[in-house]
């Protein structure tokens, strides 16, 4: 009747592996411990040619804890977190928790308007920033914030020798008005902070939301949210202290605080760092680390296979690969395969999912949907109930599409200080996505579109997605973008924006003559423009909007 539960498929998965859990820890720190306890002196986190051990990241958050006090952070208290990934990412965290405080993770992307709505919402006492960041966004903006305290921090730090290419243009650039992260931590080296008990109600992260359909919200993600879905990934996935995190996702992103960070812990694994994504150094990274898992936006697979040198790589140990973040096309995933011999599995979830709320499982291929040619995004993940439910709120049958909503122990309680958006999100609980699929026999799940980016061509419904996919089977585009433009005739048409692959040359007449021998006629872009590169979030998602938005300052000039 619309909602996932003992579907055949499920009873063929139950023959190995559970299909509920029990989260092994109350909360993340909890989870820190029995790494440390584990693994002591295994590798928490690589970054290029360093290495910082469980038993390091310990001491060294014990010591920043300790000046996190200092400074006047209590119990509750917002920490924020203004950094790149880099091991300080983690010794923040996990510090921040040492306190009993929550952490406010924060796009390094954001700009100075930006960042200080995030900092006045989350009421942030204290920033964790990259050196790079402060004098130019963070000290034009302090005066118009209430933050007790600046901890300022560098990318060489923990670098030896030579800066690696990422790196090669970075510069030491001290503050005497901020401390600094290192030697803050170290003023307190070989105390610890007293203990604190944290329940799983508590709050672990604010994450704020994307943005790409509205002003961003504070995602209450839970201690209990975080420890759930560790375990959810390590177990669904397979996840041994013998593989390899490849972080990829940006750390302050959901993705990279549970399916990189979350998870390296409780299994416990290294955490493979690169700075920010760079094809070259990523595909040396996976190579000279042996990386052999990675949950990453569909982008970085379509750089990675794109790099100029992807052909004579090494991509053998890299074979528990999950893409999310944004839709992905057969045709990408085809092509990836085809390359190294890995299969990209896909996973679907949200910032209030805490991450996943469904998966592909390992091994498994996806399904495609004969229709529309979409590929699955998998099915819901352990005790996680989805129902597909129409505008009146009422469940639809197998094959139904309407809203994806969503129950579990993953889903956040509400977002921060927003009563209201959180009754309208969360009505009883359960998360109304927002983003519009449905179900097959086999209990699969298919994403169709966001529900307002459909197009409404002459009373037809056009989803963005359908058209998108249907470009990027053209050996020429690497990626498309499609949204509705004003149209006397019909109301609205479908207008397509497309990147081409490197090499490539193709001419507008052509992609729509393509789309127009494989599309019903109300589908196919009328229009269509070449251009270097698409507009997208930094995890990968398309802003469609900025696409609309750049389309209606054309027509308002």
């Amino acid at each position: 009747m619309g909602i996932y539960d003992e579907r055949p498929w499920l009873a063929r998965y139950r023959e190995g592996t559970p299909a509920d859990i029990e989260p092994e820890y109350a909360n993340g720190l909890a989870m820190f411990e029995a790494a440390v306890e584990r693994a002591g002196d295994g590798t928490a986190v690589q970054y290029f040619d360093s290495a910082l051990t469980f038993a390091e990241v310990d001491r060294l958050s014990d010591g920043l804890a300790l000046g996190f006090n200092d400074l006047g952070v209590q119990r509750g208290d917002r920490v924020a977190a203004y950094l790149q990934n880099v091991p300080q990412f983690m010794l923040t965290m996990v510090a921040s928790w040492k306190v009993g405080a929550i952490l406010v993770s924060a796009n390094p992307m954001l700009k100075g308007a930006e960042l200080t709505r995030l900092l006045a919402d989350s009421g942030a006492k204290v920033l964790v920033c990259q050196e790079s960041l402060y004098r130019e966004v963070v000290v034009p903006i302090r005066g118009e914030t209430e933050l007790r305290a600046v901890i300022t921090t560098s990318e060489l730090d923990f670098i030896e020798g030579e800066p690696p290419g990422p790196l090669a243009e970075s510069v030491r650039d001290r503050s005497e008005d901020a401390h600094d992260l290192l030697e803050l931590a170290a003023a307190h080296a070989g105390r610890k902070p007293d203990p604190i008990h944290l329940a799983s109600e508590d709050l672990a992260f604010l994450t704020y939301t994307s943005g790409t359909t509205g002003p961003p919200k504070g995602a209450m993600n839970t201690h209990g949210n975080l420890v759930f879905n560790s375990q959810a990934y390590r177990d669904w996935i397979g996840l041994t202290d013998a593989d390899v995190c490849l972080g990829v996702a940006p750390l302050f992103h959901i993705t990279g605080l549970v399916g990189h960070i979350g998870v390296s812990i409780l299994t416990p694994m290294p955490l493979v760092l690169g700075f920010r994504f760079d094809p070259a150094a990523t595909l040396d990274l996976i190579e000279e680390q042996g990386c052999t898992f990675t949950v990453g936006a569909i982008t970085v697979f379509t750089a990675l296979m794109n790099h100029d040198s992807a052909e004579s790589r090494d991509f053998s140990t890299f074979t528990k690969l999950y893409s999310g973040g944004a839709p992905i096309a057969p045709a990408i995933v085809d092509r990836f395969e085809k390359l190294t011999g890995a299969y990209i599995h896909n996973i679907y979830g949200l910032t209030e999912t805490t991450s996943p709320s469904h998966a592909v499982p390992l091994g498994t291929r996806a399904p495609v949907d004969p229709d529309s040619g979409a590929l699955s995004a998998g099915v819901p993940i352990f005790n996680t109930l989805v129902r597909i439910l129409d505008e009146n709120g009422s469940e639809l049958p197998v094959g139904g599409i309407g809203e994806i909503c969503t129950s579990g122990p993953q889903v956040v309680p509400g977002y921060w200080g927003q009563p209201e958006e959180t009754e309208h999100a969360l009505p009883g609980g359960e998360l109304h996505t927002g983003d519009v699929g449905f179900m097959d026999e086999q209990g699969f799940f298919y994403l169709v579109d966001r529900a307002k980016d459909q197009i409404n061509v002459a009373g037809y419904k056009v989803w963005p997605r359908e058209v998108e996919d249907g470009l990027l089977d053209h050996d020429a585009v690497m990626e498309a973008a499609v949204i509705g433009v004003p149209d006397e005739y019909r109301g609205e048409t479908v207008k397509a924006f497309v990147s081409l692959r490197p090499g490539a040359n193709v001419e507008p007449d052509e992609l729509i003559a393509f789309c127009k021998d494989r599309m019903a006629a109300y589908k196919y872009p009328r229009q269509l423009e070449i251009v270097d590169a698409l507009p997208k979030t930094v995890t990968g998602k398309l802003l469609r909007r900025e696409l609309r938005a750049q389309e209606e300052a054309r027509t308002v000039s």
